[in-house]
């Protein structure tokens, strides 16, 4: 910032310091000053911090993030701000978790991990990371499981699956949902059951199904026909109990016994749970230290009709979850005030807001400009933006920022605060 445009917060100093002098490959930080047109016709000055704070590299995180899930940010990111705004014991709070990438990078770091996600596969994503069971476990449980009591078979899903895999799929499902009804499910099997889910349909031979769409999805049967057809595809023969330990090695690899020791002591405290983010939430006022998380953009993402196939494994029918798709930039606005004033009711003060907003609609609504105003409409402070930019192939503005490609390329986020 310039010498006239005002440092509201002098508690960040130190923070933009390391901003502003940044390195990532011999990349230089680029600091560049924006304001934020207001609804009364003021301007407020915001300062945006450009660079690749965090790798683009996959699978660079914790061995445990390796779960798929449509449009969700790496590990990296949580773990910038985790690091920076929390000590260890601190609340770590996500209310659109996804996949659980904060609070699983919470935990990991020592800190408190709570999420809430109005999709009830979230927490049956997340749970089973907080408490995972051996590999010895897994195998021995999967051995218990009645394979050959599949019941009846959805023949449709053939289009997915050879016909002894789909048995097989059918005959886990069974279990566990039987295991549900019974109030006898444990932690191996929800843990057996979420890596079930994601390794429902997939690209590669490491998932159940034939060659589809990558795994974060699952099209609809007419398209994987179609799929099949294109390519000359027929499913072949996955064995599903291999499948699932061998996904099962590939998650534990990083948990030794100091993992392990650390996610037992925050699992004491954490708290998931399915719920709008709006709330109110079952956590108390004024206990959390930090939220990351990144909210449904601007009708980008079809999460229900993604998530039909892992819907039906779990014994939930997708059409009966109401996820919010809006796709009007005021219709969103609305929804993200009402989601800050029940951040700002949970913050501790001087607690910390986190929100990712990527790219959408090539760079023509900047998302972050309209954060800003919800937030203060909320009573949130806004700190800085960040824009985590990476090398792609694309030209999008963000605040004179050229950036990338098509798609999300980049992560936007607006650092706030509860003054």
């Amino acid at each position: 910032m310039t010498a006239d445009l005002p440092l509201l917060y002098d508690a960040f100093d130190d923070l933009r310091h390391e901003l502003r002098d940044f390195r990532w490959q011999a990349r230089t930080t680029i600091v560049t000053e924006a304001t934020v047109a207001l609804d009364d016709g003021s301007a407020l000055p915001v300062e945006v911090f450009v660079n690749e704070f965090w790798t683009s590299r996959q699978r660079a995180a914790h061995s445990l993030h390796e779960v798929s899930y449509r449009a969700c940010f790496k590990p990296q990111l949580p773990r910038f701000f985790i690091e920076r705004l929390t000590e260890p014991g601190d609340v770590v709070y996500d209310p659109f978790m996804g996949r659980g990438t904060t609070p699983i990078e919470a935990a990991l770091l020592g800190r408190v991990p709570c999420g809430s996600d109005v999709n009830p596969l979230s927490v049956m994503l997340v749970e089973p990371r907080l408490q995972p069971p051996t590999a010895g476990a897994v195998a021995a449980r999967l051995q218990e499981i009645p394979w050959s009591d599949s019941g009846t078979t959805w023949d449709d899903l053939l289009v997915f699956y050879h016909p002894q895999t789909l048995a097989e799929i059918h005959a886990v499902r069974h279990y566990l949902l039987g295991r549900a009804e019974s109030r006898a499910l444990d932690a191996t099997d929800r843990w057996i059951r979420m890596v079930a889910v994601n390794r429902l349909t997939g690209h590669s031979a490491g998932f159940f199904s034939v060659y589809s769409l990558p795994p974060n999805q699952a099209v609809s049967i007419q398209s994987q026909k179609k799929i099949n057809n294109d390519r000359g595809q027929t499913p072949p023969r996955r064995k599903v109990p291999d499948l699932i330990l061998a996904k099962t090695r590939a998650l534990l690899t990083d948990c030794d016994a100091r993992v392990l020791s650390r996610l037992a002591k925050t699992r004491e405290r954490a708290q998931i749970f399915t719920g709008p983010a709006a709330g109110p939430s079952r956590l108390p006022a004024d206990s959390v230290d930090l939220v990351v998380t990144s909210p449904p953009f601007l009708d980008v993402v079809d999460y229900a009709t993604d998530n039909w196939l892992r819907c039906w494994f779990c014994g939930m029918d997708a059409k009966n979850i109401e996820l919010t798709v809006l796709k009007r930039l005021g219709d969103w606005e609305a929804a993200m005030t009402a989601v800050f004033a029940e951040l700002r009711r949970v913050l501790k003060v001087g607690g910390h807001v986190a929100f990712e907003v990527g790219e959408v609609r090539a760079g023509t609504v900047r998302l972050e400009e309209s954060v800003i105003k919800c937030a203060m409409a909320a009573g949130l402070e806004t700190v800085l933006v960040l824009i985590n930019s990476q090398r792609f192939t694309k030209t999008a503005n963000c605040w004179g920022v050229s950036n990338n490609s098509k798609g999300t390329n980049s992560n936007r986020i607006v650092l706030l605060r509860k003054p």
